[in-house]
């Protein structure tokens, strides 16, 4: 490898780093580096313990060292100038101090504060670096003050990589339920198990990547392309984790949207792609499913690999000093991605507080910037306050558990955090399923059907799960490039993985559910052309499609799968597909078939999928799943977001964000007018609803004088402009089942801001609420009440750096997806 030639980018822990172009460095004393030997390279590498390639960083405890082509002197990096680049990101210095200014973070900070004044300056240094230990990640004790190492764990879904912790549904999976209760019972089972086991920190929740890149590696960990779906679902899990004790950090801040090219290349020398977005792309999309979480009072921030108008995450002063603590008043602590720091003075400056796993660039020589005044001890006072406050703002101080994490190879007595959460993820799993297609009475089965057929790859638990003990399935070194999962899917691969307890397979599920009825099985669970059986009430089909950290997507079909569902349709009048997937999964192959007559998008649903696909099929649970996201009929239909960007050998790649700007997912298809297979927010259920009497009121406060601009003289505070929060209409409307069974609806409420085709730029409708109503008896009505905030009908400004609310007619529409309206009104705003 030659990463030996670009050993003086890595050195520069001065800043300004060339790396860092649009404001990632700052200024400062520049002593020259000169590194003429071999033995002075691998010296240095040993310090950044950077690792080549993203499988080893958190599967082994020590960095690998990269080997060095040249023993000799060190050959200068023969890359392009990026003075070019400098300044697409702004500089925003200094960076900002936290002095607990929202309510929530006062005490806290009083007690931080107090500790930081007792601290010397290599104590306060030690607690903003990583250090040795049994977690993911490690902060550094200070025993002479009773302030313990942290521990640090992933991830989203599960406490990965331990025993007796429960696997819960993946993040798109829980956004597909559209319910708010559902999101907050989820998180609150999650921050207990953390908890319970000695986690101080929690590697979640998910709101980047949203899914702007179809085939995204990792657009399952998250909430879904849709900023308010994955926004509430950010703030409520942020919520409820944080409530049971742990500090929960939100990720990955910000445009972490590709796997291909995120990180810097060693080998080759290049940088990670730059995500290259407008400042109105930025607030309405990828910054406003953070804000929910802020406000809910989130205690740390994940900066991300990648750059973000050529300014790498973890640097990028615009994103950290000048966005989320400045704009967004945020008062917890920004944690670099592993190993994602990539300067010292650079990112000290630019608002990074912790880095991890280890020293990165700082160790010693962050308390040699402090003492010849590259980074103000005052600067990494604000880091550690950070850290600390945050440990206080949840009562970590007080009676926190006995950490409780062991490696695979460790002799251990078991503690057993799972409580009753099976149940929980049993439900979660079924309110999270998507039935898109059912004729011919063909769902729900009940004991109509008692001849019932399996086949699939998917429908039985993979044979040899845990080559790799922390990530079920496979970890970083077999899993690249999968397209499918060699069994059961429940779960996506890398650092947001799962470590489940037991999984109940599909096949043992309905194998249970037969028996009890009854009736006969027949199976196969590997063949492409299952042997016929003319007799069968139902053939029940199981694909999936894959997807993992480290890289993305191939396609978003796979010929294998697709002719497995034809050749059991060719005979099989009453076939059912059930796709398990990471993410988008087109049908187009066989949706039209005649004998396919059923289809369930069934997601990943964790270790109960089988049961909670049972509950389904067989009508114990009436469906209420919507699709999170947009199925189109081709893949040419998503347009430039289809792929990632960076495949070309190219120094500096790069992905426009503002090519779409803010029409991402059904606002895209809406603008140009195209058909989709499935619509977001589309899910069908087993009986009928009826929606009427729509009402929208204003508050008294508003009806008169209203302003275009949140008041300019209110303090921030953390989630933004208080304002922004305050409810500016209430619509109310009725939902009736109109069937014959009992069911849940998902009422979703889309706006259309006033003059939307005057830029060009706003969407003709977005969603900005949306209700689960029931489950309701037939026959039954309930009043479903929607709030709008101001932020829910504001537009960001570019010029006036502020949310907009523009005067006029707010059309309003309610339905049962993003296509599917039953009632429009208008809320007139002077």
């Amino acid at each position: 490898m030659k990463c030996f030639e670009n050993i003086g980018r890595y050195a520069s822990f001065w800043g300004p780093n060339p790396r860092s172009a649009g404001g990632g460095s700052a200024t400062g004393k520049t002593p020259k580096w000169k590194l003429s030997t071999k033995k002075a390279v691998v010296s240095v590498l040993s310090a950044i313990q950077t690792l080549a390639n993203p499988h080893t960083s958190r599967n082994h405890q020590k960095p690998i060292l990269i080997e060095q082509e040249h023993k000799d002197e060190a050959v200068p990096y023969k890359a392009p100038s990026e003075l070019p680049f400098y300044g697409r990101s702004p500089p925003v210095y200094p960076a900002p101090t936290a002095n607990g200014t929202t309510p929530l973070w006062s005490t806290p900070y009083h007690l931080a504060s107090l500790t930081i004044s007792n601290l010397t300056l290599q104590e306060k240094l030690n607690l903003t670096i990583g250090h040795a230990g049994p977690c993911v990640g490690n902060t550094a004790p200070i025993p002479r003050l009773s302030i313990p190492s942290l521990c640090i764990a992933d991830g989203p879904a599960s406490l990965r990589g331990q025993e007796y912790v429960s696997a819960f549904p993946a993040g798109i999976h829980l956004a597909a339920t559209f319910d708010t209760d559902l999101m907050s019972l989820y998180g609150r089972a999650l921050g207990r198990e953390f908890y319970n086991r000695g986690v101080n920190i929690a590697l979640g929740p998910v709101a980047g990547p949203m899914g702007r890149i179809i085939k995204g590696g990792r657009n399952w960990e998250g909430g879904g392309p849709d900023p308010y779906l994955a926004g509430k679902l950010f703030g409520k899990v942020t919520k409820a984790m944080q409530e049971q004790g742990v500090v929960a950090v939100g990720k990955h801040w910000v445009g972490n949207e590709q796997e291909t090219r995120r990180r810097w290349d060693w080998e080759k020398g290049r940088h990670a792609v730059s995500a290259e977005v407008d400042d109105r792309t930025l607030h309405e999309l990828y910054v406003w499913p953070f804000m929910e979480g802020l406000k809910e009072g989130m205690g740390g921030v994940m900066c991300s690999y990648q750059r973000v108008n050529h300014s790498y995450g973890c640097q990028n002063s615009k994103l950290i000093n000048g966005v989320l603590k400045a704009e967004l008043g945020f008062e917890g602590f920004v944690v670099s991605d592993w190993d994602g720091q990539v300067s010292g003075v650079g990112s000290a400056n630019a608002g990074l507080d912790l880095v991890m796993p280890g020293k990165g660039f700082w160790g010693s020589k962050l308390e040699e910037a402090v003492r010849n005044g590259s980074v103000s001890e005052e600067r990494v006072d604000d880091m550690a306050r950070r850290v600390l406050a945050s440990w206080y703002l949840l009562g970590q101080d007080k009676g926190f558990p006995e950490r409780a994490i062991w490696g695979n190879l460790e002799r251990h007595g078991a503690v057993d955090v799972m409580e009753d959460h099976g149940g929980l993820i049993r439900e979660v799993g079924a309110a999270g399923t998507v039935v898109v297609k059912n004729e011919k009475g063909t769902l729900p089965l009940g004991k109509k059907r008692r001849f019932v057929c399996v086949f699939g790859y998917d429908s039985q638990v993979k044979a040899s799960p845990w080559t790799n003990r922390d990530r079920y399935g496979g970890g970083y070194e077999e899993n690249y490039g999968w397209e499918t999962f060699n069994g059961t899917l429940i779960t996506g691969g890398g650092s947001g993985s799962t470590t489940p307890p037991y999984v109940v397979s599909p096949f043992e599920a309905i194998q249970h559910r037969v028996r009890k009825e009854g009736g006969i099985l027949r199976w196969d669970f590997w063949s492409g052309n299952p042997t016929p059986y003319l007799n069968a009430d139902v053939c029940t089909v199981f694909i999936n499609s894959y997807a993992s950290e480290s890289f993305d997507r191939k396609n978003l079909t796979d010929k294998f799968s697709d002719d497995l569902v034809l050749n059991v349709a060719s005979w099989c009048s009453n076939t059912v597909v059930i796709i398990h997937s990471a993410g988008i999964r087109l049908v187009e192959a066989f949706i039209t078939h005649p004998n396919v007559t059923a289809v369930i998008m069934a997601g990943l649903p964790g270790q109960e999928s089988g049961n909670s696909l049972v509950d389904i099929l067989w009508g114990d649970v009436n469906p209420s799943g919507r699709l999170p996201y947009t199925i189109a009929k081709s893949e040419q239909d998503y347009g430039a977001v289809l792929d990632p960007a960076g495949y070309e050998d190219e120094d500096f790649p790069e992905d426009d964000f503002s090519r779409e700007g803010v029409f991402l997912d059904y606002r895209a298809f809406d603008k140009d007018g195209i058909s989709p297979r499935f619509e977001f927010g589309f899910g069908l259920s087993y009986t009928s609803f009826g929606y009427s009497s729509l009402h929208t009121t204003i508050q008294p406060r508003y009806d008169t004088n209203m302003g275009e601009w949140p008041e300019e003289n209110r303090p921030i505070v953390q989630g933004g402009h208080p304002d922004l929060w305050d409810v500016i209409a209430v619509v109310r409307c009725h939902i009736t089942n109109s069937g014959e069974l009992h069911g849940a609806e998902v009422a979703q409420l889309y706006v259309s801001v006033p003059n939307p085709e005057k830029d060009g730029k706003t969407p003709v409708r977005q969603l900005r609420g949306f209700k689960k109503v029931g489950p309701l008896a037939p026959g039954e009505t309930r009043q479903v009440i929607f709030e709008l905030t101001r932020r829910d009908l504001s537009v960001w400004d570019v010029v006036n750096q502020q949310w907009r609310m523009r005067r006029g007619e707010y059309k309003v529409h309610v339905g049962a997806s993003s296509r599917d309206f039953r009632l429009e009104t208008v809320i007139s705003l002077e």
